[in-house]
């Protein structure tokens, strides 16, 4: 017996009817087979040899991760392509054949979605900190995994979604009815976490602070940043206490930072001199005051302002500049120390707040 007559034997054994194949047919797709398996390896020669090559050459790895990713669901792609269309060729009527080219298509299917998978996973882990990177935030390490997982989870809803509804031509509006009400009462249930965690996202976006800026927020909360998380951000203030907001609280409040758009930071100090003070000479102390100070700088020059005419003095402003937020406090001290030097040396007087009372007889 021929092996031409033990195929078509076989398929009617399979069918449990006369075959409809004819002898070119089955010929035809013994030779698609053959021909798919050769294009796949042509394929494969050609990805190990010329692609490979040509990635080698560049100055970034991902590619040559893409590259493997690829090679093997398109190696398989090919092969499934070629077995069905031999499987049309020898088209036999009946459901059998209608069941094998769904799960060929499965199969294909199933494959690509491993095949994403994998490069959503080359995406997050070799090319997105690279970018991310340049930001220097640390908050890019807790929310690129939480964005890879959610991107994997939903390459695999969609995967299977066309899986069960264009092949198997499966209802799926039941499942997307009870995904929506349970997706609903996770959501009631956690909505604080929810808040926080979109909360954070906002801010990873927005990028209102970064770690080591001193912010003030809207509460009146002022620290240095120290950590930015998922949910909340820690922040520590003055007295090198950690306080922990969360970070909804955060995304709605008004929020000053110190260290944006750059560290410098203007300090000023009122100051008041009794009246009849020679106002040329009391900005000429107090000029040199600011000069003298080490954490002032040069660029905006300090600058002293003759501000008002108060109730019992004339106020004085002095105006200077900081290269860091974190030394204002310090400038405040030294200038302060200084004036009550300064004036007492050039008999400068501070006046005390005076009150006249008139009492009537």
């Amino acid at each position: 017996m021929s092996l031409n007559e033990t195929l078509s034997d076989y398929i009617t054994a399979m069918m449990g009817s006369s075959p409809s194949a004819t002898e070119s047919s089955v010929i035809t797709a013994i030779m698609i087979l053959f021909s798919s398996f050769i294009l796949a390896l042509i394929i494969n020669f050609i990805f190990e040899k010329l692609f490979t090559r040509i990635t080698s050459k560049t100055k970034f790895s991902f590619d040559d991760l893409i590259l493997s990713a690829l090679k093997r669901p398109i190696f398989n792609t090919v092969l499934l392509s070629g077995t069905y269309v031999a499987l049309e060729v020898v088209y036999v009527s009946g459901k059998f054949l209608t069941v094998i080219d769904n799960i060929l298509l499965s199969i294909l299917i199933i494959v690509w979605i491993f095949a994403a998978i994998k490069i959503n996973k080359i995406l997050f882990e070799h090319i997105i900190p690279k970018v991310t990177s340049k930001t220097k935030s640390d908050m890019d390490d807790e929310i690129l995994p939480l964005v890879k997982s959610i991107s994997n989870l939903i390459l695999i809803f969609i995967g299977l979604m066309i899986l069960m509804k264009s092949v198997w031509s499966f209802d799926i509006t039941p499942i997307l009815a009870s995904a929506g009400v349970l997706g609903f009462a996770v959501a009631f249930a956690a909505k604080d976490a929810i808040s926080q965690l979109f909360g954070g996202i906002s801010i990873y976006f927005d990028r209102p602070f970064k770690k080591g800026d001193r912010i003030e927020i809207g509460a009146g909360e002022i620290g240095i940043v120290d950590e930015i998380g998922l949910r909340s951000t820690r922040i520590r203030n003055l007295y090198n206490n950690m306080i922990i907001i969360p970070n909804s609280e955060i995304a709605n409040s008004k929020i000053i930072n110190y260290n944006y758009p750059n560290d410098k930071m203007m300090v000023k100090i009122m100051i008041g001199t009794a009246y009849g003070s020679d106002v040329a000479k009391v900005k000429k102390v107090l000029l040199g005051i600011a000069n003298s100070i080490d954490e002032v700088i040069d660029n905006p020059a300090p600058n002293i302002r003759f501000d008002n005419h108060g109730e019992s003095s004339l106020d004085f402003a002095i105006i200077m500049w900081v290269r860091n937020p974190k030394d204002k406090m310090t400038v405040r001290d030294k200038v302060n120390t200084a004036i009550d030097k300064e004036f007492r040396k050039n008999r400068i007087d501070i006046p005390f707040p005076t009150r006249t009372i008139i009492q009537k007889k």
